[in-house]
């Protein structure tokens, strides 16, 4: 990573730190690049913001709204999933999480939007954005750390679909570098990492469809006293494994070349400390406002073996909002 990043993140990595040795309950959302972050006591939050820690779905009690979105032109997607190819092909990088933002039409603000969803994990920052993440980023407990990363994924409906995500190579292959990725993010912060589930499935709602994500668990041993080092835990681990690709720091530096716009918030991490352990998520499913406008931001792992139409069709896909 650059120097700008690496004074931010010391400057993030001190904040938490005092926070943790403290054992002061707090929120914290810290941008992809860390270029912005708000951390705070969870009794002096700011006006405005809202969140929601792993939560069981409620389901569907009602009409959705409407919403409309226009994506990226295919050719510009083409642009850039070319590039990243080339730079697989060079050895530069072997999984690239490409993404790009998607304009979103709703006749409600994002308070409403955060009111009307449903997912497991929620935030709402101010009138910025709004983020609605089934992915979890990191749980620590106990002295124990995990990390859930989720790759894969496949319309409910289709027939014998988890048959089919779990037999599919180029999706196999994806998941298996970002659990290698992970756990290699782990051993830098724990004395000992294993595998608890590999490949596991779980269902998830994405608009009025439904969707199978595979999912896996990776765990580590913290010890006690972890909460003395919570900020230096996080910083090592970011960016997130699961929304960059592998290796970390050269493909950073692709994301940056190829995307052709700042992701701000997005893909980014948001959590709750509460003086004993945490919880937080990885931001992905998420709308953020832009003058007049509302952005919905997007994408997915890209191999030597993905192919430029159904990776661009799993960008659009991705562009729903799980509603009540």
């Amino acid at each position: 990573m650059d120097r700008d990043f690496q004074r931010r993140a010391k400057g993030i990595e001190e904040r938490l730190n005092d926070l943790g040795r403290r054992r002061t309950p707090s929120l914290f959302v810290l941008s992809y690049d860390l270029s912005e972050s708000y951390i705070a006591p969870l009794d002096s939050l700011d006006e405005g913001i809202r969140y929601r820690m792993d939560r069981t779905l409620a389901g569907s009690t009602g009409d959705r709204p409407e919403y409309r979105f226009e994506a990226v032109p295919f050719e510009r997607y083409r642009q850039a999933f070319d590039r990243v190819i080339e730079e697989i092909r060079r050895g530069n990088t072997y999984l690239l999480n490409l993404t790009f933002p998607s304009r979103i039409q709703f006749d409600m603000d994002l308070e409403e939007i955060y009111e009307r969803s449903d997912a497991r994990f929620k935030l709402l920052f101010k009138d910025r954005f709004v983020c609605f993440s089934p992915e979890r980023f990191v749980r620590i407990e106990g002295g124990r750390i995990h990390t859930h990363p989720m790759k894969g994924t496949i319309d409910a409906s289709i027939p014998k679909a988890e048959e089919r995500i779990l037999a599919d190579a180029k999706e196999m292959a994806e998941h298996v570098m970002v659990v290698d990725l992970l756990r290699n993010d782990l051993a830098m912060v724990a004395e000992r990492v294993w595998v608890d589930r590999f490949r596991y499935v779980e269902r998830i709602r994405a608009g009025e469809r439904e969707l199978l994500q595979v999912s896996s668990q990776i765990s580590g041993e913290l010890g006690e006293g972890w909460q003395d080092r919570l900020g230096t835990i996080l910083i090592r681990m970011l960016p997130a494994g699961s929304i960059t690709g592998a290796p970390k720091r050269k493909t950073v530096e692709i994301i940056r070349e190829v995307e052709g716009y700042e992701r701000g918030f997005f893909t980014g991490v948001f959590g709750v400390f509460d003086g004993e352990s945490l919880d937080s998520a990885v931001m992905i499913r998420y709308i953020e406002r832009q003058g007049e406008e509302l952005v919905f931001k997007s994408g997915g792992g890209i191999t030597i073996d993905s192919d430029v139409a159904a990776e661009y069709r799993e960008l659009q896909e991705k562009v729903y909002v799980p509603f009540l």
